[in-house]
């Protein structure tokens, strides 16, 4: 059974950073990817960056790009979201999401295309 635990969130001001890890367990990963999405209040689910676990490639929304770095550690099990410059509108629970990588070609920016998911960290930018 696939297992993702999100840690990492926190209180940080505006301009500040945060670092969100994401442990995934219960099987190997080769030939998956995995997913930052967001969700605040009153909001869609919203996708801020994947990163296939064969390869590194990786993706990113327009809105955090040159911001936001993910990355991953196949030794830990584990992918990284190194958030720069936050803003408050950036307030919002961070979800880890993953699936099987089917497509090559496929940026998987949907959360409807993810069939695990951990429990979410929550993230609060203050003004």
């Amino acid at each position: 059974q696939v297992q993702l635990v999100e840690s990492g969130g926190g209180l940080v001001q505006t301009g500040g950073s945060l670092r969100l890890s994401c442990v995934a367990s219960g099987r190997t990963f080769n030939g998956w990817t995995l997913g930052w999405f967001r969700q605040a209040p009153g909001k869609e689910r919203e996708f801020v960056a994947a990163i296939r676990w064969s390869g590194g490639g990786t993706y990113y929304a327009d809105s955090v790009k040159g911001r936001f770095t993910i990355s991953r550690d196949n030794g830990k099990n584990t992918v990284y979201l190194q958030m720069n410059s936050l803003k408050p509108e950036e307030t919002a629970v961070y979800l880890c999401a993953a699936r099987v990588t089917l497509f090559a070609r496929s940026e998987y920016r949907s959360p409807q295309e993810y069939n695990y998911w951990g429990q979410g960290t929550q993230v609060t930018v203050s003004s």
